[in-house]
């Protein structure tokens, strides 16, 4: 079997500038194009060439062809956003949207997915860590693709969000997307086509894994990934649909018998987010680190065990901004229930002026931050009173990210350590076997 071709959304703007550096076709008039091109949404058409359009198809005229796209948003809600130029092989597909141009690019599974290795982490990580991300980030395209198939030949309509007077419990998940498989950004995987160049080594790792998934004896593993778990792995349930997945479960992030704190329990997940235990992932070591952090990454230095703080006024606005709600001044931030590694499922806030109750994890984090706090494992130290009403709040948080599925920074430890990519992901996805599918 070929490897599937996949559609990546890689943008979406009012205006697209970009450039073919080879000969592309559009396919709909037979037109060969090279060289700067732009299109523009207007009154829900795209404008190209003087035509209207709801869809342009640009296809290459032989396989190593590229188009640049200009100015493409990455780390999207992430303290280090930014734009940058990327390149692409395979097919541009620009199709009008609700308000905008989404720009697709339609790859080869095995190109993209090397790509995603390359955008990940860095291209010089350790030949283990690569081939398991191989296998995860692959397990996971085609278990998101086998499950859109799955939702859109059903009536039953996904849903991610409840909302009632006290509590709004929302989930953000691929299912967001309506026009393509899975978007570019960390939403999905880092895919920023050829413009991280990949290396000798991550091409034999590609032809190694080539084909290789998870499955769980039925179906493709959905293998999730965070950059740091914090000591201890969370449930699938926990930040996204509530279907629990055997593979997707909670684990101590190292090779010992260790104690399992119940972090579920408030005082256990206090202590636990407050000391620095014994982890894969619990590491300073910059050779390490390297492996998985790209330049704008590295722009974290702390991650395992982290310290943000807030005055009352900068809380109380970005509350007010980022819920809509207005609390008034901030009296307390309560934890209502934790998962498995001491990340916040349901947080209420109480204010002087009304309290509710927001969760699952992603919600809490892009809630309390300009972005998004590193991870919801956090406990709240509230000081300088003045009339009852706390002045300044300081965060204590373990982890980066969601903390399901393998843990990117235990991993390239355990790398580093000798052991097997097999081994690797039989540590975060116990039960789960590898098959080669193509």
């Amino acid at each position: 079997m070929e490897a599937p071709v996949v559609n990546v959304g890689i943008l979406t703007e009012k205006a697209v500038s970009f450039v073919f550096n080879d000969e592309y076709v559009h396919t709909e008039t037979g037109t060969f194009l090279t060289g700067e091109q732009r299109a523009l949404f207007v009154n829900g058409k795209i404008v190209f060439n003087g035509k209207l359009y709801n869809e342009l198809f640009f296809e290459p005229t032989f396989p190593e062809a590229s188009f640049d796209l200009k100015a493409v948003t990455i780390g999207r809600h992430f303290h280090w956003q930014r734009k940058e130029d990327q390149r692409f092989h395979g097919a541009l597909n620009l199709v009008s949207g609700e308000d905008s141009i989404i720009a697709i690019n339609q790859i080869d599974a095995e190109e993209y997915l090397t790509s995603v290795i390359s955008s990940e982490m860095s291209a010089q990580a350790s030949k283990e860590l690569l081939k398991a991300h191989a296998v995860i980030s692959r397990s996971w395209l085609f278990a998101q693709v086998e499950k859109s198939s799955l939702l859109s030949n059903t009536r039953k309509k996904h849903q991610s969000c409840f909302r009632d007077k006290e509590q709004l419990i929302r989930w953000y998940d691929h299912e967001d997307h309506a026009y393509f498989d899975v978007c570019a950004d960390d939403h999905c995987q880092r895919y920023q086509g050829i413009t991280r160049v990949s290396t000798p080594i991550v091409e034999e790792v590609m032809r190694e894994t080539r084909g290789e998934i998870l499955t769980d004896g039925e179906h493709i593993c959905d293998a999730r990934f965070s950059k740091c778990c914090g000591g201890i792995t969370e449930k699938y349930e926990n930040c996204w649909e509530p279907v629990p997945h055997s593979y997707l479960t909670t684990l101590r992030d190292c090779d010992k018998g260790l104690d399992f704190p119940d972090l579920t329990n408030e005082a256990e997940a206090e202590k636990w987010i407050r000391t620095s235990p014994e982890a894969f992932c619990n590491t300073h070591d910059a050779s390490i680190l390297q492996q998985v952090l790209n330049n704008y990454d590295q722009e974290t230095t702390d991650f395992f065990r982290w310290k943000i703080e807030y005055t009352q006024k900068q809380l109380a606005e970005l509350i007010h901004r980022k819920s809509g709600m207005d609390f008034g001044a901030i009296l307390d931030l309560i934890p209502i229930e934790r998962g498995t590694s001491g990340r916040i499922i349901k947080l209420k806030i109480v204010g002087t002026r009304q309290s509710f109750i927001i969760g699952k994890e992603l919600e809490i984090r892009r809630t309390l931050s300009e972005t998004h706090l590193y991870s919801s494992a956090f406990v709240v130290d509230k000081k300088d009173y003045s009339s009852d009403i706390p002045q300044n709040f300081i965060f204590t948080g373990a982890g980066w990210g969601h903390g399901v599925g393998l843990c990117q920074i235990g991993a390239a430890v355990m790398g580093a350590n000798g052991y097997s990519y097999k081994q690797i992901l039989a540590h975060y996805y116990p039960g789960t076997e590898i098959e080669k599918r193509y």
